[in-house]
């Protein structure tokens, strides 16, 4: 569909997705509080300093969606799969062609303008070869197969439906309710070993506002959960949500050793807060706004971005953080922080700028060296919870 509009309708279709936000006079002149809805339909409150800031944000992105018009318009509509480097391009060294996956990469960290970003992510993800490799039909075919089927992941989803961003116009619906439960169910049954787990709901409504329709953010989901991010993540015991856990944590300790020096001191767990933005990749903690410029980055980078972020978040709040001594506080600040940042620029330059680079090697090693530490713990409390249930039969 993208590759038959033309710039000037392309650009005419995104101006129209991002308005510029006019809080009213008595809201200006007071400095309250004020809400608006975000560009997928989120209630947001914020200041009126919030929303310049966003107007700020909205405009570099329509100047930054200049650039992507000219390229569609200069290079064909689907000129960013040029730039992929495969290992025969690496080894013959055409440096043309590493030059350009470069050049996408810096200008995918700029963001992909909205009216873009299925079918960047579509493709960059590897959805879209995901797609290919099934039936025409497949999805279509699953999802009228296990209607009425009913299973302890159907129930549990059932039961997270009107939890998943209440409130939502369109999520919070009997008709948004359906389609996020039909993609769902869907990938419980294509992966029995994960089914469902709490997080995906919050991870799987975004994706459908992204995507438009329900076949595209099912197979979202599918590489997400099967090629981008960690295995294990979302099965029974979340043993890769832990294991990613106890790498941010010895990561938190190199890169921001006074932060991790003051944390362990309090005895505070980083998974407190961590936990929910591994699993729901930040959908429930970031302004939208800004978890999909995040996105941008996840699906064509990887999953080592969401350690970048998340050490991000702890930079930006050093100083503050480092003035209280209560757990509560620690929790606070980190959640209001998250809520109010609007400036997803702002989260990226201390991401790649400040935190430094972290190889994928780096980051392998350091997974293989928890992955046993995760594992025997997880054992030790299976078979705690076994001698309880023991108990209390006998």
């Amino acid at each position: 569909m993208y590759g038959t509009h033309s710039k000037k309708d392309m650009e005419i279709e995104y101006q129209s997705q991002v308005p510029i936000l006019r809080p009213s006079i008595h809201a200006r002149r007071a400095k309250i509080t004020v809400k608006f809805q975000d560009l997928y339909g989120f209630t947001v409150e914020g200041n009126v300093d919030d929303v310049n800031v966003l107007n700020e944000v909205r405009e570099k992105v329509r100047e930054q969606g200049k650039v992507w018009w000219a390229l569609e318009a200069s290079k064909g509509a689907n000129w960013y799969l040029q730039t992929h480097v495969s290992s025969t391009l690496k080894t013959s060294l055409k440096f043309s062609a590493l030059v350009n996956a470069i050049t996408l990469k810096k200008l995918i960290r700029k963001g992909i303008p909205p009216v873009l970003r299925p079918k960047v992510w579509f493709s960059l993800s590897g959805a879209a070869k995901k797609k290919s490799t099934a039936p025409d039909s497949y999805y279509e075919d699953m999802t009228k197969a296990i209607q009425d089927k009913v299973t302890p992941a159907t129930k549990q989803i059932d039961h997270d439906l009107p939890r998943t961003f209440p409130g939502h116009p369109w999520l919070d619906t009997p008709e948004g309710h359906a389609a996020l439960r039909r993609v769902l169910v869907a990938y419980s049954f294509r992966d029995s070993d994960v089914g469902y787990c709490q997080g995906l709901n919050y991870v799987a409504a975004l994706l459908l506002l992204v995507m438009k329709t329900e076949e595209d953010a099912f197979w979202m989901i599918a590489v997400l959960l099967e090629n981008v991010l960690v295995s294990d993540c979302y099965t029974k015991n979340l043993s890769g949500c832990h294991v990613e856990q106890r790498v941010f944590k010895d990561l938190l300790t190199k890169k921001c050793p006074r932060i991790a020096a003051h944390l362990d001191a309090l005895e505070f767990d980083v998974s407190l807060v961590c936990t929910e933005w591994f699993l729901c990749l930040f959908a429930k903690s970031l302004p939208s706004e800004t978890t999909l410029r995040v996105w941008d980055v996840l699906f064509n980078e990887g999953a080592n971005l969401l350690f970048h972020v998340a050490l991000a978040i702890f930079k930006m709040n050093e100083e503050e953080l480092l003035t209280v001594h209560h757990v509560g506080d620690i929790i606070h600040i980190i959640q209001r922080s998250t809520h109010q940042l609007f400036d997803p620029d702002d989260l990226l330059t201390v991401a790649f700028d400040q935190i430094g680079f972290m190889t994928t090697t780096t980051i392998s090693r350091q997974r293989k060296k928890q992955e046993p530490a995760v594992m025997a713990e997880l054992d030790q409390r299976l078979k705690r919870l076994n001698s309880i249930n023991t108990g209390e039969e006998q």
